[in-house]
């Protein structure tokens, strides 16, 4: 079975190295933009701080020089390639174009003082530093400012540099990642693929990030707990074939001996009695069945009206009496004086009564009490149906409720019914919104079975 998704849903580990790409891109162009800001703003600095140098330093040979003699000396500063320009006493203004130019745009106030400044010449920035002298001469250096001279470009090569590297790195980092992310979910999606196909006992290593290793984890999960409801399944379907199988071969039997006349005489009532019990038994199991099977379907329905518990309660125990007295029990009943109003569905709560009665008659020895008890419990009606049963040990208690539990583990050693009985009465209080709960019968000596309805 192929585990690819459908046309046009893109793979984890494709998006996440594609996303992972996108963003790592993002960073380097805005750590190559800011990059590019800091060399400009590096190299516009150290521009000016040379230029100053050049100015300083002229300025200072110029006004030691006696006479001034500013020709050879600008001559000089020229050679270095920066321009510069200068105006004399006479307001000649001689020199070269950039520096000229600077010199005519600045204001007239600031032509006479000593000053750095930045002007826009040509669409290109322009640093100027202007330096009078003694004599009444003006000198002007320019120069503009550019990223692509000496050290200046070469460190913005090796940052631009340092920052494809990063990127390709990066790049490939997160493929891998994407990859070892994806590695995981991929094995996952196997798994479940083959336990839809029906396999049960596929397990996969927890490996990756947390919330990928629970994914596994959970997956682990679900095949044990699917392994182990199928094979309770298959548990039960045995012994509910079984439970079937043993009356449908008595009726069967004597059906087929009263058919060829094996069963004449006296013998026939008897056989006749034993078909009828064993047709009520087979009745009643498939009846728990259809009970069960319906109390998960939609259509379920629990006709709740007010009532007063205490006539569910003698109602019942009519019945139970006369059943306990044919078996040779002692069976009591205990309500109280008062009304017991409750909202709830009395045909289901009746349904209640006579399963935990008959699982409790099951087990219960001659000359034993059995006790249906009413009672009020602060805002709760307890119903309680107790025995002089074996018991239960702890252990049973806590799968009373479960379906065949206590079928599997007492068949051959006492009286079991069809391993439904408990199993429906739970489905049937915790539709009525109740509690229901297995404990000791300390006065009684066997199993107490508790029922627990909200009053109102």
């Amino acid at each position: 079975m192929s585990v690819a998704g459908p046309v046009g849903r893109g793979s984890l580990e494709r998006r996440t190295a594609a996303l992972m790409a996108v963003v790592v891109t993002i960073a380097v162009v805005v750590a190559g933009l800011v990059s590019v800001g800091l060399v400009r703003g590096a190299a516009q600095d150290e521009a000016r701080k040379a230029l100053r140098s050049k100015a300083d330093l002229v300025s200072a040979v110029l006004e030691a020089s006696r006479p001034v003699d500013i020709a050879p000396a600008l001559r000089v500063v020229r050679q270095q390639d920066t321009p510069v320009a200068w105006e004399g006493p006479g307001g000649r203004l001689a020199g070269d174009a950039l520096a000229r130019t600077a010199y005519t745009q600045l204001p007239q106030a600031e032509r006479t003082v000593s000053g750095s400044h930045t002007l826009r010449i040509d669409g290109r920035q322009v640093l100027v530093e202007v330096r009078p002298l003694s004599t009444g001469a003006t000198v002007v250096f320019a120069e503009r400012t550019s990223l692509a001279t000496g050290q200046s470009l070469r460190m913005l090569n090796r940052v631009l540099l340092a920052l494809v590297i990063g990127l390709v790195l990066a790049v490939l980092a997160s493929v891998l990642f994407a990859r070892r992310l994806a590695a995981p979910l991929r094995s996952t999606a196997a798994a479940a693929h083959r336990m839809a196909s029906g396999e049960r006992s596929v397990r996969v290593v927890p490996e990756g990030p947390t919330e990928v290793a629970e994914t596994g984890e959970s997956l682990n999960a679900l095949a044990e707990a699917l392994e182990h409801s199928e094979r309770r399944q298959r548990e039960f379907l045995m012994s509910v074939s079984h439970e079937l199988r043993t009356p449908l071969g008595a009726v069967r039997g004597f059906a087929e001996g009263l058919q060829d006349g094996v069963i004449t005489g006296p013998a026939v009532p008897a056989a006749g009695r034993t078909i009828v019990a064993e047709s009520a038994r087979l009745e009643r199991l498939v009846a728990d069945l259809l009970d069960l099977a319906r109390l998960g379907a939609d259509d379920f329905r629990f006709d709740t009206v007010p009532l007063d518990l205490r006539d569910v309660v003698d109602q019942a125990a009519e019945v139970w009496d006369e059943r306990c007295r044919r078996d040779g029990v002692r069976f009591a009943v205990e309500r109280p004086e008062a009304a017991v109003l409750v909202r709830t569905d009395p045909v289901r709560v009746r349904q209640v009564i006579d399963g935990l009665a008959e699982n409790a008659l099951r087990v219960t020895e001659v000359g034993a009490p059995l006790v249906l008890a009413l009672r009020v419990e602060g805002d709760r009606a307890v119903l309680e149906v107790r025995d002089g049963g074996p018991g239960l040990t702890a252990d049973d208690m806590a799968v009373a409720f479960e379906r065949s539990e206590l079928y599997q583990r007492y068949r051959g050693v006492r009286r079991v019914g069809t391993g439904l009985g408990l199993a429906l009465v739970k489905a049937l209080v915790d539709g009525l919104g109740g509690t229901v709960a297995a404990h000791q019968a300390p006065a009684e000596g066997g199993t107490c079975f508790r029922v627990e309805l909200p009053l109102g």
